[in-house]
């Protein structure tokens, strides 16, 4: 069977793309950011996964508002990238993992998950940076299945319910006839609000309560209300529900923190980083 060996959360920007892209590492602004990533990158050499399976949002570049799934999985040879408008260097193709794609698919259709099933699908920003931020030679050695989860038009699925299906992905992947070791991944938040009267938000005291509640008491945050955790983190600070469904997927165990880091702001954005892995 195949095994977890943890989870790598983080959150996305498309700014980061940029820093990236202009060599600014070590600028004042970016450097406790970027300083961040070394134990991590440290974490997945010593660990080598084959696969990663990436809980994450779409901002329009594969979904739109006028067709927009509440949850969907990728099931194609590889994905691409394109130009998002944010001036972000397009990166190389990502191989995907057919097989374990297509587990996950009869598997959560088995638990009554109503998904769209992509079988060509174009990855943005929130799911490019997390992969350079690990692999800055952006040489990908590992597959990936793509998890898209609904944060941007309501009715958003609850906390909740993307706990619920980062438990199914959890249960499928140690299902399958494999011995792949697999990262899971969370991508998105932590709290921000781009637009509006409260544009600039920023919830320091809750992100970090959330963070550490991943570790010992992970469903916390199940019990508010898409709603509520608007209020408490921001219009895209809900986004903090990749990084619920990817805990789930560890299961309800115990586990151990390797690394975290956290730094305000980049780019009005709460930005917050993780690994974690079974006890």
């Amino acid at each position: 069977m195949a095994t977890i060996i943890g989870s790598y959360t983080t959150s996305h920007v498309p700014a980061i793309g940029r820093a990236i892209d202009k060599g600014l590492q070590q600028d004042p602004y970016w450097k406790p950011f970027f300083d961040g990533y070394p134990p991590a990158r440290d974490w997945v050499a010593k660990n080598r996964p084959d696969v990663a399976v990436v809980f994450y949002n779409d901002h329009g570049l594969n979904f739109f508002l006028d067709k927009m799934p509440t949850f969907a999985v990728g099931a194609a040879a590889e994905y691409r990238n394109a130009d998002e408008g944010w001036g972000i260097p397009q990166l190389q193709p990502f191989p995907g993992d057919l097989d374990l794609s297509w587990h996950l698919i009869n598997r959560l259709v088995d638990e009554e998950f109503d998904l769209v099933t992509c079988q060509e699908m174009t990855v943005d920003h929130a799911l490019t940076l997390l992969m350079a931020l690990l692999w800055p030679d952006q040489k990908w050695p590992v597959r990936i299945v793509p998890v898209c989860i609904n944060t941007v038009q309501f009715p958003l699925p609850t906390a909740a319910r993307c706990w619920k299906l980062g438990e199914a992905v959890g249960r499928a992947i140690r299902s399958w006839q494999s011995d792949a070791r697999v990262m899971i991944v969370g991508t998105g938040g932590l709290s921000h609000q781009l637009d509006g009267e409260r544009a600039g938000f920023i919830n320091r005291d809750f992100d970090l309560q959330f963070m550490e509640s991943l570790v010992h008491d992970p469903k916390w945050a199940t019990q508010y209300s898409i709603h509520e955790l608007v209020e408490k983190t921001g219009t895209q600070g809900v986004e903090l529900v990749m990084w619920l469904a990817a805990r789930a997927a560890l299961g309800e165990g115990p586990v151990k923190r390797v690394h975290s880091n956290y730094h305000i702001p980049i780019s009005n954005t709460a930005a917050g980083l993780m690994v974690l892995e079974p006890a």
